[in-house]
């Protein structure tokens, strides 16, 4: 499996399971960034808080980001003041500009050796201007430092560029490593079941006051109806050598547009986005691959990897309480391509809807919001989506036999009168997992890309052997 640079470069120390029974002010359930930040604030305001993660901490999504540090979140303001209004825009700004400053000061008064670094973000197009000015405009309205530019740094010529001044990018895990430290974290404990203020996990029982939902999509279906409102999407990621040395961090708004960041002496090349689920011709790598020659012929590659990003029908995260049936539970996801300064966003917001019962910024991010028309059209889409998904598995036809499939390839077979997920490795040697997504049923389709079986519906991930490794799903895949 292909890994990032972030987190072949930072080790972390092994942190024991749940040894058992006990009560805490606040439980987290997950151990990434935002549920460590989250327990980091609260714990300084002097609450015992415990983090309970499945696995390891920073094993999720955020060894996986791009690492950006921005309030510069693609084509969102001039939407957002359209579909919300200006107040609540204006709360998304100043809330994504804080967690910058927040960065900062953490960073700084804890002397972290993380990388951070200034640099400003550039939306650019290569077609057309008119979608730069008008988020030009209402960034500058909402109290962001923008400015229209050039974009001369690119190794192709753009028509148009935005600049966000005083962003910043870092290494993730090295600051997570840091942050984590002094917490009480239990790893390889994973949440079965939260009824009231109790926890079920497979070692044992946490009871809080307060229970928070950081595992990226919740993995609880009612109440709160997440999985009716989030898709999920992949991206990919190369790290070059011999590349090219930006100052500025890039996000092409084109179709496709291309992610650019330094990093040290690398430079990380992004692109190929697509629904989870939906990439069974492959070719993402090939494609930056490609691209790569292109623009920079002595360039090496360093390492591949893949990021996936929950969507809301809005395009806002859902940070605040949990549903209206459950006021002493709160969530935390659908960062959109943002984890980094989302996750900051939620460890201040949920902190102060803890510790205060308010926040400045609520409104603007609160998962019970559902905005006729920002969401109703999304809304109807995930609903079709997940029909299609459903509909696959009773419909569509086998699409080869297992003598068939050539080595290091996979897709759905015929075996035994059924249909089954088939993965046959590169010396011929045969994995049979069932196609059935163990979390509401749709058929998954192979990522030829990753070797993995995805669901087109919610967003879960397996790999060629059937073990989970994204949810919204618990468990992984039956198999031969």
């Amino acid at each position: 499996m292909n890994e990032s640079i972030w987190s072949k470069t930072v080790q972390f120390p092994e942190r024991p399971p749940l040894p058992g029974d006990l009560t805490a002010d606040a439980a987290v359930i997950g151990g990434g960034l935002a549920g460590v930040l989250t327990a980091h604030f609260l714990k300084e305001t002097g609450l015992r808080v415990v983090v309970l993660e499945a696995s390891r901490v920073g094993s999720g999504q955020t060894k996986n980001t791009t690492a950006k540090i921005t309030s510069q979140h693609g084509l969102i303001y001039h939407r957002l003041l359209e579909q919300i209004g200006e107040e609540r825009a204006r709360q998304y700004a100043e809330a994504n500009q804080r967690a910058i400053e927040e960065y900062r000061t953490l960073i700084a008064e804890r002397r972290m050796e993380c990388d951070f670094a200034e640099a400003p973000a550039y939306l650019y197009s290569t077609a057309e201007r008119e979608s730069l000015e008008q988020e030009f405009k209402a960034a500058r309205l909402l109290g962001i430092d923008a400015a229209l530019c050039d974009g001369a740094e690119l190794p192709f010529p753009v028509a148009a560029a935005l600049r966000f001044d005083r962003q910043a990018r870092f290494h993730p895990m090295k600051f997570l490593r840091t942050v984590a430290e002094p917490l009480e974290i239990y790893e390889q404990t994973a949440v079965q079941s939260v009824e009231g203020n109790r926890l079920q996990t497979d070692r044992g029982t946490v009871t809080a006051r307060h229970i928070i939902f950081a595992t990226h999509y919740p993995f609880l279906n009612v109440p709160g109806y997440y999985f009716m409102r989030m898709h999920q999407e992949r991206s990919y990621v190369l790290a070059l050598e011999n590349a090219a040395q930006l100052a500025g961090m890039y996000l092409g708004i084109d179709e496709d547009g291309l992610s650019l960041r330094p990093q040290g002496d690398l430079l990380l090349l992004g692109g190929g986005n697509h629904r989870t689920g939906e990439n069974s011709a492959g070719g993402q790598y090939r494609k930056l691959r490609e691209t790569a020659r292109r623009y920079w012929p002595e360039s090496r590659e360093a390492a591949a990897w893949s990021a996936q990003d929950c969507m809301t029908l809005d395009g806002v995260p859902y940070i605040g309480r949990f549903s209206s049936s459950t006021p002493n539970w709160y969530v935390a996801t659908g960062f959109q391509k943002w984890g980094m300064t989302s996750s900051m966003v939620s460890a201040l917001l949920l902190t102060d809807l803890i510790v205060k019962g308010e926040s400045p910024w609520e409104a603007a991010f609160t998962p019970q919001r559902f905005e006729p028309t920002a969401s109703a059209k999304a809304l109807m889409q995930e609903t079709a989506q997940a029909t299609k998904g459903l509909a696959r598995k009773l419909f569509t036809p086998p699409r080869a036999d297992i003598e068939a499939l050539p080595n290091g390839h996979g897709g759905v077979v015929e075996y035994d009168g059924d249909k089954v997920g088939v993965y046959k490795d590169n010396s011929g040697e045969v994995f049979i997992v069932s196609i059935r997504c163990p979390h509401l049923g749709c058929q998954l389709e192979w990522n030829p890309d990753e070797k993995s079986w995805d669901c087109p519906c919610h967003g879960s991930r397996f790999d060629y052997r059937g073990n989970l490794i994204d949810n919204p799903a618990q468990k992984g895949l039956e198999h031969e």
